[in-house]
């Protein structure tokens, strides 16, 4: 298998390129699932609110059973819903996550910020699904950097990442901070911009200098800032273009230039609640 990067946490090696399945019928997850897992991918990203657990499992079996990864060789992530913030429906979603998929998680995250419940409460919550094994380690999705750490300061478990809209038209200055003040990571979901780089002149420059397509420049563009990204596509073939990222590396030039595109309305996905508010970055 091609030799990919990853980030360590708390002695847990996280893969930096994951494949994402927001959005993804049941059955396309299950086939794109295995697919990825057989093009090379070790990290595969759900959430229960996306309806396809069953089915990403479904799929690790297939490539399991294909001979093509071991379980031990997955990063597997799903998140927690914001209706399941309460104590006991917390632990009740985590127990049907689990059965569902048909393995422990590697990663439970807190899908977006609520107020209601406690912070207290729903990381106690989240804290004592880890402690009854119902996941390897806990995290966050879409939490403002303030937040980040009022939640943090809350847990007795390190949150191993955040889980943010990034790409190049979106600055994540603050929360790249807190990630380093809190020695913890980010991961990138609509890492492509919901396709919005393809048609970028910048990126294409950078990419024809490569011979790679302006996904695959994004994406190492991400790798190579510490960021870990998870695309997700209903297509065979575009998947193994996105895991091709291995064999090139950005200037540091080529890095400032897509740096640069970032944009004051570059936000693509904003359904955080009116009580919080993303950082200015």
């Amino acid at each position: 298998m091609t030799e990919q990067l990853s980030l360590t946490v708390d002695g847990l090696t996280i893969p930096q390129l994951g494949f994402g399945t927001w959005m993804l019928e049941p059955a396309d997850a299950r086939r794109m699932v295995a697919e990825a897992l057989r093009i090379g991918y070790r990290h595969i990203d759900t959430a229960w609110i996306y309806k396809n657990e069953a089915a990403v499992g479904d799929g690790i079996r297939d490539a399991i059973d294909a001979g093509h990864v071991a379980r031990e060789d997955i990063w597997l992530t799903t998140k927690i819903w914001v209706a399941h913030f309460e104590h006991d429906a917390l632990l009740r979603q985590a127990e049907e996550s689990a059965a569902s998929l048909g393995f422990t998680p590697d990663l439970l995250l807190l899908h977006w910020p609520k107020l209601k419940p406690s912070f207290a409460e729903t990381i106690g919550a989240l804290n004592e699904a880890k402690d009854k094994g119902l996941t390897r380690s806990i995290g966050l999705s879409n939490f403002p950097s303030k937040e980040w750490k009022q939640i943090q300061a809350l847990s007795p478990a390190h949150l191993v990442t955040n889980q943010v809209e990034h790409h190049p038209y979106l600055s994540i200055d603050a929360l790249k901070a807190a990630a380093a003040e809190l020695g913890s990571t980010i991961t990138a979901w609509s890492p492509l911009a919901q396709g919005s780089i393809a048609d970028d002149p910048v990126i294409t420059d950078i990419a024809k200098a490569h011979g790679k397509s302006n996904g695959q420049v994004t994406l190492r563009w991400l790798i190579q800032n510490g960021v870990i990204a998870i695309p997700r596509t209903t297509k065979v073939e575009r998947a193994a273009e996105s895991f091709d990222i291995w064999d090139f590396t950005l200037t540091d030039e080529e890095m400032s230039r897509i740096t640069a595109l970032a944009r004051p309305d570059g936000r693509l996905g904003d359904w955080l609640d009116k009580d919080f508010t993303w950082d200015q970055d």
